[in-house]
């Protein structure tokens, strides 16, 4: 009775509201913030579109900030502006990077005209739109390996960061398009004379100060910076973080690390962990700047923990969803969107995302959208437009998943080859039985088909791009 009760009371806000917004005294961008946070319409996610033009695995994607364009990147080097909501493209271009695209961006207050992009290839490049579409890019700066992720000052058109495989921190002021060398992030001494160098995934700035960023990587430590610590003289080590986060019970574990991190509008910290969970951090369960000298911490200091998913092949990424971030979500190596009630860690939707792996979650900025991708090279658009309510998740049902083959990221032929190749040789080493090879081998073939599918381009996507041709730029 008393959940009937409050459905009741919720059917009767909303009914409230669409009142308000009809007469005028709501509009429908408040209207759609205020029932976002409603747990019946995420019970009630399907897939409204998919957007098919990419021809390799789409690696990001990302909203502008009025919501009504997104941007992706792929393994195949273009960056496509979508009208996600008719599935037209705005404009394709080639990115000129030389590898994958890991990130792609809008900037803010820009009229959409300036994004950057980071990818395999270790570069941070910068992409400006110009009269009758014509893009110029320009390569800022330049990782020693891959460069995963950005993370752009929220409402400053000229600041943003970046992070890679080399462990460095970089800081971009768009007024001088130059790039500022923070630090290269080392591991603390009871790692250093194996891995002295963190291989960072991820990077992210608290919406609530700017002036803090978390980065993440190869050990089991999220660190948090303050900017304002940092000295153009080399006065102070900025290198050395004014805070950790990190489960007590994973720390001096040598064999994970994070692969995705997100802020709350609260500045909560999420973590995500490979082959572990999702951690939830608020700002008094930090470690303090050396972790590995903080003593045991009580039971209710313990982060809140999201379980369910498997985080093993790829680079995941995590994030909240929801007006005021109610809600956990994240992709899958079984190929499913995980979504969970934050307040207190309840597995609430597991979505079929994609054939293989889903690694990108994306909420619209205002609306009940997501936006998702993965291995597939098409991009999902998710709203709240079934008729019935999903079925409480059956945990018992998730653990029946088939075998799911490990990936790599590739875009061409020779590249597709080596991962079959990677492939057999995994299935041999492990000494796996009978009915994991063959789960193996449809595997290998699912993939050959997808990447053969992938080849042909779909004549229902061309209204609208007005680039027409993956080679144009202009390369500075």
């Amino acid at each position: 009775m008393a959940g009937t009760g409050k459905r009741g009371r919720n059917c009767g806000r909303t009914i409230a509201g669409i009142l308000q917004r009809e007469v005028g005294d709501l509009s429908p961008r408040k209207f759609a913030h205020r029932i976002g946070a409603s747990e019946d319409l995420v019970l009630r996610l399907g897939i409204h579109r998919k957007l098919n033009r990419h021809r390799g695995c789409v690696n990001t994607v990302s909203f502008n900030a009025d919501g009504d364009t997104l941007v992706s990147g792929s393994d195949d080097r273009m960056v496509i502006l979508w009208d996600w909501n008719t599935g037209k493209v705005k404009l394709s271009f080639h990115s000129c990077h030389s590898n994958n695209i890991f990130q792609a961006r809008f900037m803010p207050d820009t009229n959409d005209r300036t994004l950057v992009t980071c990818a395999a290839d270790g570069e941070v490049r910068l992409a400006q739109i110009r009269e009758a579409g014509h893009v110029a890019t320009k390569m800022l700066a330049q990782h020693e390996g891959q460069a995963h992720k950005l993370a752009i000052e929220p409402g400053n058109p000229h600041i943003f960061y970046s992070c890679g495989e080399d462990g460095l921190v970089q800081r971009f002021d768009l007024r001088t398009e130059s790039a500022t060398e923070l630090f290269v992030c080392k591991s603390f001494q009871d790692k250093s004379s194996y891995m002295p160098i963190v291989h960072l995934n991820a990077i992210v700035i608290d919406p609530r100060d700017s002036n803090n960023f978390a980065i993440a990587g190869s050990d089991e430590y999220a660190r948090l910076y303050d900017i304002r610590k940092y000295k153009g003289n080399g006065s102070t080590d900025f290198g050395q973080p004014v805070d950790c986060f990190c489960p007590q019970r994973l720390i001096g574990h040598n064999q994970i690390g994070i692969t995705g991190l997100a802020f709350s509008d609260k500045s909560e910290l999420l973590s995500s962990y490979n082959d572990e969970f999702i951690y939830l951090f608020s700002k008094d369960q930090g470690l303090g700047p050396y972790p590995t000298l903080s003593h045991a911490k009580d039971a209710e200091s313990m982060p809140r923990v999201f379980k369910g998913h498997r985080n093993c092949d790829t680079v995941k990424g995590v994030n909240f969803y929801g007006p005021n971030c109610e809600y956990v979500v994240s992709g899958s190596d079984c190929g499913r969107i995980f979504i969970w009630r934050k307040k207190d860690g309840e597995l609430l939707r597991a979505m079929e995302g994609d054939k293989h792996v889903v690694n990108c979650i994306e909420p619209h900025p205002y609306t009940t959208a997501i936006a998702s991708s993965g291995i597939e090279n098409d991009i999902k658009i998710w709203t709240p437009n079934a008729i019935e309510r999903a079925q409480p998740v059956n945990m018992d049902e998730l653990k029946k998943n088939k075998s799911r083959v490990r990936f790599s990221r590739f875009a061409f032929p020779e590249q597709l080859i080596a991962q079959v190749l990677a492939q057999q040789r995994w299935g041999h080493s492990r000494g796996a039985r009978r009915e994991e090879s063959s789960a193996e081998n449809r595997g290998i073939v699912d993939l050959l088909m997808d990447y053969t599918e992938g080849d042909d381009s779909s004549d229902d996507d061309s209204e609208g791009d007005t680039s027409g041709s993956p080679g144009d730029c202009t390369v500075s």
